[in-house]
């Protein structure tokens, strides 16, 4: 690796790592934290988020639509990825959160066996803790994906995961910290189809323009990015084909807890009904392209789509 190409590796690392101490010291121990998980007002429901813009999103439109329907909602968004917010989930101290099937499911049972929308959310169900439950999935689906540039997808003639073998050169992998140790991440790439990786570069903004901008500049060719980033298409980039199903289906759902009532749970159903791809991508790209803000985007969509 040249040394202009190692300078660009170091400035991403120091980049991410500054924008997570940056966030970390934003708060101080669990903003969630504040006592008993059963000690505060049974009238409001907690509605928490992924430290993810498009998650965030969600989380918003979920939080206005209750709103809209009489019911208190106490915001608490951005509160990290997976491994940080699920044991609050667990512990009962959120009451809403926008998830994806396949994902959820992997993190909560390793030996899942995946198939269809439908088997997986019903897994997922299954898989849920005590005192937590799903709602309807949305047709939106924000999958997690292996995604190169078009330039070295035409070079190795890549089309899916398996052709990956096709590549000769070493190949260096970004995204978050925690794909190193998922289930669909590097190490499945080397068991399931014998893919040699040569490095991996920790860009913690979950695919976003920090990991783009690495694919684009040749930093990194292989990305974890979500299919419902508007930067793939925006970039002339190429979600690898997964016929194996080495990612699960990830379609959006509301992982709510037992304050959750009839009333709010139809709600978020109903929510959940005219959410598509199509249109989580758009929303997505109002975050993305036109630096709208989430309150601003969901605010848009509900009125848009008169649901309520």
């Amino acid at each position: 690796m040249n040394t202009a190409k190692r300078g660009r590796l170091a400035l991403i690392g120091a980049v991410a790592v500054g924008a997570v101490v940056a966030l970390s010291g934003c708060a101080s121990g669990d903003p969630l934290d504040g006592g008993d998980a059963g000690s505060g007002d049974s009238e409001t429901l907690i509605v928490g988020s992924q430290d993810y813009y498009s998650n965030e999103i969600i989380a918003e439109i979920y939080a206005q639509a209750l709103e809209e329907n009489g019911f208190t909602v106490d915001r608490q968004f951005r509160i990290g990825q997976r491994e940080v917010y699920l044991p609050d989930i667990e512990a009962g101290k959120i009451d809403v959160f926008p998830e994806y099937t396949g994902s959820l499911l992997q993190a909560l049972d390793e030996d899942a066996a995946g198939g269809t929308s439908d088997e997986v959310h019903t897994a997922l169900g299954e898989a849920l803790p005590e005192g937590l439950r799903v709602l309807d999935a949305a047709e939106a689906s924000d999958q997690n994906s292996w995604t190169v540039t078009q330039d070295f997808a035409d070079q190795y003639e890549l089309t899916d995961l398996a052709s990956l073998e096709n590549v000769t050169e070493p190949m260096t992998v970004g995204g978050n910290s925690e794909l190193e140790t998922r289930p669909y991440g590097p190490i499945a790439l080397k068991e399931k189809y014998g893919i040699e990786i040569a490095g991996f570069v920790p860009v913690e903004d979950s695919g976003g323009p920090l990991t783009v901008k690495a694919l684009v500049d040749g930093d990194i060719q292989l990305a974890n990015i979500y299919t419902a980033d508007p930067n793939i298409k925006s970039n002339s980039l190429i979600a690898l084909d997964d016929p194996d199903g080495l990612f699960f289906p990830d379609n959006v759902v509301p992982v709510v807890s037992e304050k959750v009532d009839d009333k709010a749970a139809d709600v978020l159903n109903t929510v959940s009904a005219a959410l598509t791809t199509d249109v989580l991508v758009d929303l997505n790209s109002e975050s993305v392209n036109d630096k709208k803000s989430a309150d601003k985007i969901a605010a848009a969509w509900l009125k848009e789509a008169a649901i309520f």
